[in-house]
C-alpha cells in the first residue's frame, strides 16, 4: 500500500468516526468494513474522471445505502463534495441524508431498500453494452442482500445476457441487523452458488489493497464478475470489530477518542 492510499484510508476512517459521533448516526460498522473497497475503486479502478464535471465515465452504485457516510467521505476525498457539505451530515436540511441519495453529487442512485441497487446496475450495464459504450458498472452490495430474491434473479439475468461489463462486489462482513448472517440464512457455499448461476467469481480479503486491485479488473469477456470481499464489520477499531452493536450505535466522546487514537496509531 502506497502512502497516498494509506492516507486516504486513514482519512476515511477518521471522518466516518467524527461524523457518526457528531450526527449520532447508525451503521458505522458497515461503513468501516467498506473503506478499502471504496478507496481502491475511486483511486485505482473507476475510469474517466472529469474534475470539471466531478463525475466518472464508469458507474458506481452503492446498493447498501445505509453505508452512505463512507461514500460521502470518499466523495470528499475526491473533491466531489466540499468540506462544508460533508460536515453538514446529520444537520437539519443537509443534502446528505442517512441513506444514499441521488441528489448528492457523485451518487448515481438513491438506495436504502436492500436489493434495489443490483437490478439498476444491471440495467445501466446492459445499456452501455448494447450501445457499445466502453463503460464499466460496479455495484457494492451487502451480504444481507443475498437474502433478497431480486439479487439472485438479477445474477441469473446478468449471466444469461453475458453482461461482462458488470462487477458486483459483496461486502461479506458476515453480520446483519441483529445477528450473524449464518444465523439468518446460511449462504455457504457462496462461491460455488454464484458460479453455478454463470458468473465469474473471485473470493478475496476485502481489506487487502493488492487483492482488491487484481479482483476488480475485468478479464472474462463472457460473464459478469462477482467479487466476494471478506471484510470485518467495524474494521480498524478493536472494540467495534465483529460487534453487532455498532450496526446501530454511534460513538460517545470517550469511544470516539479511543477510536481515533487506534486509527492514528495504525
Amino acid at each position: 500500500m502506497n502512502k497516498s492510499q494509506k492516507n486516504t484510508i486513514k482519512n476515511l476512517r477518521t471522518n466516518i468516526l467524527k461524523l457518526s459521533h457528531k450526527a449520532k448516526s447508525s451503521h458505522i460498522g458497515g461503513c468501516l468494513s467498506i473503506v478499502e473497497i471504496l478507496s481502491v475503486l475511486f483511486n485505482n479502478i473507476l475510469k474517466g474522471f472529469s474534475s470539471r464535471k466531478k463525475t466518472f465515465k464508469d458507474t458506481f452504485i452503492l446498493s447498501k445505502g445505509h453505508a452512505c457516510l463512507a461514500l460521502y467521505c470518499m466523495l470528499y476525498e475526491k473533491k466531489i463534495l466540499s468540506k462544508k457539505i460533508l460536515f453538514s451530515y446529520g444537520e437539519n436540511n443537509s443534502l446528505l441524508m442517512s441513506h444514499a441519495s441521488h441528489h448528492v453529487p457523485g451518487v448515481k442512485f438513491s438506495t436504502g431498500s436492500l436489493g434495489h441497487g443490483l437490478p439498476v446496475a444491471i440495467g445501466s450495464a446492459l445499456v452501455a453494452k448494447n450501445e457499445k459504450k466502453n463503460r464499466k458498472v460496479y455495484v457494492l452490495i451487502s451480504d444481507g442482500e443475498l437474502n433478497e430474491g431480486t439479487t439472485w434473479e438479477s445474477l441469473m439475468f446478468a449471466a444469461h445476457h453475458k453482461i461482462d461489463n458488470l462487477c458486483v462486489i459483496i461486502d461479506y462482513n458476515k453480520l446483519q441487523s441483529l445477528t450473524f448472517v449464518s444465523n439468518t440464512i446460511k449462504l455457504e457455499p457462496l462461491t460455488k452458488k454464484i458460479k453455478s448461476f454463470g458468473c465469474e467469481v473471485k473470493n478475496i480479503n476485502g481489506h487487502n489493497i493488492t487483492q482488491l486491485k487484481r479482483a476488480l479488473i475485468f478479464k472474462n469477456k463472457k460473464k459478469p464478475r462477482v467479487v466476494i470481499a471478506n471484510t470485518i464489520k467495524g474494521k480498524g477499531i478493536s472494540f467495534m470489530e465483529n460487534n453487532i452493536a455498532w450496526h446501530y450505535k454511534s460513538p460517545n466522546f470517550l469511544e470516539l477518542s479511543k477510536a481515533l487514537k487506534e486509527v492514528n496509531d495504525a
